[in-house]
């Protein structure tokens, strides 16, 4: 497709500013992931809000854009050569867009690769084990009569918060002195799981100083304050 009127998700979500990164979202852990980075670089993005109380994601138009109805996604209009380029999984969008601006992801190759590392384990085990948790405390999951579902997720989220742990330790971010996608991926989940979920007491947060430490900081950054509330609700 050679222009962002070409992609059918637009007829959906019009874009007001088809110049700019257009963004279908929706403030989960996973949604604010790519407006905090967006707006930590100060790339000029319009963001679509996707809304699950009316199945948007499940409309026709989104699954033009991500088969696998999840956000959040992109439209970049001005990708690689110079064309449309259209962006699914928040990992992905993520390292994209660190490397399109070569901002929070470091440019040494192997500290680069320690970097996408740490994104893999948010991708593959922070966000599925925390999202279990969330699902059998919070959500229709508490209703289950056999907690051993909610006790196996709750052990391996106090495992995976160990090892965040001993990582911090003597750090002030993931990587050290420097703020990376790797954070940005990971903290929206802590939030999370503390915030949102209310399992703090049940996985022990107290006992993980320097995550709750590296959480505080996170929170306060200007671009964070601001990402995690985009898409607004309507």
């Amino acid at each position: 497709m050679s222009q962002l009127s070409d992609f059918p998700i637009t007829q959906k979500w019009p874009a007001q500013h088809p110049e700019r990164l257009q963004l279908y979202s929706l403030p989960t852990p996973n949604g604010i992931k790519v407006s905090i980075l967006l707006e930590e670089t100060g790339l000029p993005y319009e963001p679509h809000l996707v809304s699950f109380e009316h199945n948007d994601q499940m409309s026709p138009a989104f699954l033009s854009l991500n088969p696998n109805n999840k956000i959040p996604a992109i439209i970049d209009p001005n990708g690689p050569d110079g064309k449309p380029l259209a962006l699914f999984e928040s990992g992905a969008i993520l390292l994209y867009l660190a490397e399109k601006t070569g901002k929070f992801i470091p440019q040494d190759a192997g500290l680069r690769y320690e970097t996408i590392q740490w994104l893999m384990l948010q991708m593959g085990s922070i966000g599925p084990m925390f999202g279990q948790v969330g699902f059998f405390h919070k959500f229709a999951g508490k209703e289950y009569a056999d907690k051993r579902p909610l006790e196996r997720y709750i052990g391996e989220s106090k495992r995976l918060l160990g090892v965040l742990e001993q990582r911090l330790q003597g750090r002030d971010w993931i990587m050290g002195g420097q703020y990376t996608i790797a954070d940005i991926a990971i903290f929206p989940w802590v939030r999370c799981l503390v915030g949102f979920y209310g399992a703090s007491e049940l996985v022990g947060f107290d006992n993980f100083p320097n995550v709750q430490r590296v959480l505080a900081a996170f929170l306060v950054r200007p671009a964070v304050v601001k990402g995690v509330d985009v898409p607004q609700r309507g």
